[in-house]
C-alpha cells in the first residue's frame, strides 16, 4: 500500500457509515492499516478473522490480500445487533455488494463451532496462512476460552496475528482510557454473561503467555501509538463515568468489592483533570500488535 492516506479513504468508503461522520470510519481504517504494516500479510494469502464485528479490518484485510486472495469473517454476534445507526447484519452486506465483496465470506457462528466444522490439516495444507484476531479478544468470556481458541486456530492457520489494546499509556490524555476499561472490567468479572465491549481484560504479557501455551511461536511485536481520530478511549471513558454504571456497581453484593470497582471509576474520573479538554480530549491508549508462528 505505497499511499495510506489514499487507500484509508478509498477503503473507508466501502463500509456502511455516516457521511456526516467520516473521519470517525476513515480513523479506523487508517489505524487498521498501521497494524497491516506490521503483519506482513502477502497478496494471495488465505485470511481468517476471527471477531470481524461490522467489517473495520475485514476490508482493509480484502485489499490487502488482492483478487487472488481471500477472507473469512467470522463473528458469534446476532446479525441484528449494532450500537450505532445500522446493524452487524447490514454493515456486512453493505461490504459485500462492493467491489471487495467477491473476496469476502461471512460466518456467523462462535469461532470455535468454525473451526471444528474444519478438517484437520498439518504443514502447507493448512487452510489459512493466516488468523488474524483485531481489537476482538476482550470480548471473550474467559482466558481459557482465547487458549483454546490459540490451540484450534493452531491446527488451521500457520501464522496468528493479534492487536490489542496494551494498557499502556505513552500520551496522558490516553490514561483515563486504561483506568476505564479497568473499571469496566472489575464490574463484568461479576456477571456471568454480558454484552460489554469488555469482558476479559489481558494484556500483551498475558495473551502472549497463552500463544505460547498453545504451542505458537513470537516472531515480532510492536506497540503503535494511536492517532487522535480514533475515538474508542473517549467511548470507554464515558461508559465508565456513565450514571448506568454505577447503578450496575451498587448491584454487586460484596461491599469490598464494590469499593474497588467504584476506586477505578473514580481515578478515571479524576484523570480527566489532566486532560485538555476533559472528556473529549482524551485519546485512545497505545495497542499492541504481534504476529506468531
Amino acid at each position: 500500500m505505497s499511499n495510506p492516506q489514499l487507500d484509508a479513504a478509498s477503503i473507508a468508503r466501502l463500509s456502511l457509515h455516516d457521511p456526516t461522520s467520516f473521519g470517525i470510519q476513515h480513523s479506523q481504517t487508517l489505524h487498521r492499516i498501521a497494524l497491516l504494516q506490521h503483519w506482513n500479510i502477502s497478496p494471495g494469502s488465505r485470511v481468517l478473522e476471527i471477531g470481524c464485528g461490522q467489517g473495520d479490518c475485514t476490508t482493509v484485510l480484502a485489499h490487502a490480500v488482492g483478487e487472488n486472495g481471500s477472507v473469512v469473517a467470522v463473528d458469534p454476534a446476532e446479525l441484528n445487533y449494532g450500537m450505532y445507526s445500522h446493524t452487524l447484519g447490514q454493515a456486512q452486506d453493505h461490504i459485500s455488494q462492493g467491489p471487495l465483496g467477491k473476496q469476502i465470506t461471512w460466518v456467523q457462528q462462535s469461532p470455535l463451532e468454525y473451526l471444528s466444522s474444519l478438517s484437520p490439516r498439518t504443514g502447507d495444507s493448512k487452510a489459512f496462512d493466516v488468523a488474524v484476531l483485531a481489537h476482538c479478544l476482550w470480548y471473550f468470556s474467559s482466558p481459557s476460552l482465547i487458549l483454546t481458541t490459540f490451540r484450534a486456530l493452531r491446527q488451521h492457520s500457520k501464522r496468528l496475528l493479534l492487536a490489542e489494546w496494551s494498557l499502556v499509556a505513552t500520551y496522558s490524555a490516553a490514561q483515563p482510557h486504561v483506568l476505564a476499561v479497568l473499571a469496566q472490567a472489575a464490574l463484568e468479572s461479576h456477571k456471568s454473561k454480558s454484552d460489554s465491549n469488555v469482558r476479559t481484560v489481558l494484556g500483551p504479557k498475558r495473551l502472549t503467555k497463552l500463544a505460547l501455551a498453545a504451542g505458537w511461536q513470537l516472531e515480532s511485536e510492536a506497540r503503535l501509538q494511536c492517532g487522535e481520530g480514533l475515538l474508542d478511549g473517549q467511548w470507554e471513558v464515558s461508559t465508565c463515568l456513565s450514571a448506568s454504571f454505577e447503578r450496575e456497581v451498587e448491584r454487586v453484593s460484596d461491599e469490598r468489592e464494590r469499593g474497588v470497582i467504584l476506586a477505578l471509576r473514580d481515578a478515571c474520573e479524576a484523570s480527566l483533570e489532566g486532560v485538555c479538554e476533559g472528556q473529549k480530549g482524551v485519546r485512545g491508549m497505545d495497542v499492541w500488535a504481534a504476529s506468531f508462528s
